[in-house]
Order: C-alpha cells, then structure tokens, then sequence
C-alpha cells in the first residue's frame, strides 16, 4: 500500500480493477474517512488496510464504478472501526452510516481520495497572517489551551479565542470556494 500522504489521481473505473489499482485509487479516500472519524494516523493505517483485506477476499464483491466502490469501502471501514470499539470495551457513539457518508460527500465531493480539499486547505492557510496560522498551528498540532496561544501571541485569551474563529471563518470560505472553483472546471 501507499503511504497515506502519497497522492494519486483516481480516474474513472470503466472495469474491475486489479487489487492493486483499487488499492492505489481508494486508499486514500478510505483513510481519511476515518481520520474524519476520530482515528489516529496508525489506527486508520490498519483499519484501511483491514478494510482492504476484507474486501478483496469477498467472492460477491463487484466494482459498479467508483461512486459505489467508494462507498462500500467507506461503509466497510466503518463497520470494522464499530467492530474494533466493542473489542476495545469503547463506548463512543459514531453517527449513522448515511449521515458520515453526506458529510464525506460535502467535503470531498467527487474526488475519492479528499486530496482537492486538503490541497485547497494547504493553500488557504497560506493566506491567513502568520499570527493567526500559529494560533490554529497550536491550538489543532500541539492541543494548547486558548490560555497558551494567548501568551505565546501577547493577546488575551478572548484575543486569542476571537482569533481563531476569524481564522477558521477565512479557511471556510476560502475551501468552499476552492472546492467550487474546482467542481466547475
């Protein structure tokens, strides 16, 4: 398997594809799915590659076209992530099927792999002031308290807070538009 961070480019599945091919074409999409879902990086390298497993060895599974592909994956690695929190005595509750699968939609699209919108996230950030990138940095890579940012900033920590959410208000409207841009193209 690739590592997650390689990016490929799905194109259409006219046929069934090899194992190989719809590893490279899905994995990605399959990944991030779960990172949505609240897995860390080394729970979702095992859930897609379980999740692959799973499939491939299914005598009845049939590649439709991507759209469906995509989904049954999706739908299979949730199922073992719902598998794996029973094992785990987890009691966390994961929204329904239908609902991750909207919410997968409206941020990824037609793009299988999620790679348009996380491109369009890395060039978005690059837009916002550095102060207001190293406040997110911090807040969502190093999990510090709005307390921390604000000192770290020498703002107050409603400064810092207000920071944040006219940060975060610009990376939204400035992916939409991208993802838009690029649906339209």
């Amino acid at each position: 398997m690739q590592a997650h961070g390689d990016v490929a480019s799905p194109a259409p599945c006219a046929t069934e594809l090899e194992p190989a091919e719809l590893i490279a074409r899905h994995q990605h999409g399959v990944w991030r799915y779960l990172r949505m879902l609240g897995c860390d990086a080394s729970t979702a390298d095992d859930l897609t590659q379980d999740t692959f497993l799973r499939v491939l060895r299914r005598e009845d599974f049939v590649q439709h076209n991507d759209a469906a592909t995509s989904s049954y994956l999706r739908r299979t690695a949730y199922n073992l992530l719902v598998s794996l929190h029973r094992k785990q005595g987890r009691v966390q509750t994961l929204a329904e099927p239908n609902v991750l699968d909207e919410v997968w939609d409206r941020w990824a699209g037609k793009d299988l792999t999620g790679d348009l919108a996380v491109e369009a996230l890395r060039q978005c950030l690059s837009t916002l002031t550095g102060r207001a990138r190293k406040a997110l940095k911090m807040r969502f890579a190093s999990d510090a308290s709005r307390v921390e940012i604000g000192e770290a900033l020498n703002i107050t920590d409603h400064g810092a807070r207000n920071l944040m959410q006219r940060a975060k208000q610009q990376l939204r409207q400035c992916v939409e538009e991208k993802l838009r841009q690029d649906e339209h193209e």
